[in-house]
């Protein structure tokens, strides 16, 4: 396997976690100005510490996944098993989610700390070809590391979120005078601020993030056109899966290989790039492949 590091996702990393950086500190400074700078630190740190020690678990459970064994899923551990050595990592967590939305995504702090997940309407709907394009766009995000960045970036826009929708819960309802009322309104518009950034930074890097995953699981499996297929055979998918099992999985959006779509403002703010796009480029790698 060729592998050539993405530059532009590396700086496009590097970029997000400047900004991101930024906005925990004003956020911090904001949300201590009427809580008090050490509890908002020491919750900030233990929600941090337990994110990043346990994202790839707490991902797993969001999504009803469990850890399977190779005597429970022999193939797929064989599939996963070969992939993993041509793209030079090591051998990440195997878990199989039980939803007929057809779909995976890979989890994890670190290469040695991954999971790979697929869920049971994915293995039902490709086949082996197709199976193995979507693996290897999963084992490229461990491979360019682009997993916990978009970790610790949900979490900040989660944490952001919380204050927005139950700030108001601090207003000091009881105080006529409404002298509670002026700092915690400050800090609800901030953190609404800091949402719709963390928000659109997100979207920013998840976009560019799977074209990238896409030419690397192209390069680790030497078969743009069967993630291509896989593409289009899961997003003509979605549109089988009943919508209460879109709603529950809708969540996760941002590491999945296809999101679940949500009318134009789902489609405008998109944790991907259009299915169309994305079998575009790789129709034209297929192409680069062939004339090489």
């Amino acid at each position: 396997m060729e592998w050539k590091t993405d530059w532009g996702l590396r700086g496009r990393m590097v970029l997000t976690g400047f900004l991101l950086f930024a906005l925990y500190i004003v956020f911090i400074a904001v949300l201590s100005r009427f809580v008090g700078l050490f509890a908002i630190v020491a919750i900030m740190g233990l929600f941090s510490l337990g994110q990043f020690f346990f994202s790839d678990k707490l991902a797993l459970y969001s999504m009803g996944a469990k850890e399977v064994s190779e005597q429970e899923y022999p193939e797929l551990h064989r599939k996963i098993t070969r992939l993993s050595q041509q793209a030079d990592l090591p051998k990440p967590k195997v878990a199989v989610a039980d939803s007929r939305v057809p779909n995976a995504f890979a989890t994890g702090r670190s290469q040695k700390s991954s999971a790979v997940c697929v869920t049971t309407g994915l293995l039902r709907t490709l086949d082996d070809e197709e199976l193995e394009g979507v693996l290897a766009h999963e084992l490229a995000h461990v491979k360019n590391r682009d997993v916990m960045v978009m970790t610790i970036a949900s979490f900040l826009s989660t944490l952001a979120f919380i204050v927005v929708r139950w700030g108001w819960l601090f207003g000091g309802g009881g105080d006529r005078g409404g002298g509670n009322q002026a700092p915690v309104l400050v800090a609800i518009v901030v953190s609404l601020v800091v949402w719709v950034i963390s928000f659109l930074l997100i979207r920013l890097l998840s976009r560019y993030r799977e074209f990238a995953a896409d030419r690397g699981g192209a390069a680790i499996t030497g078969k743009p056109g069967a993630l291509a297929s896989a593409l289009v055979t899961i997003d003509s998918g979605m549109d089988r899966v009943p919508k209460e099992d879109l709603r529950d999985t809708a969540e996760m959006n941002a590491f999945f290989v296809i999101p679940i779509k949500s009318g134009f403002v789902g489609k405008l703010f998109s944790t991907h790039p259009s299915t169309e796009k994305r079998v575009e480029r790789l129709q034209e790698l297929e192409r680069q492949f062939e004339t090489a």
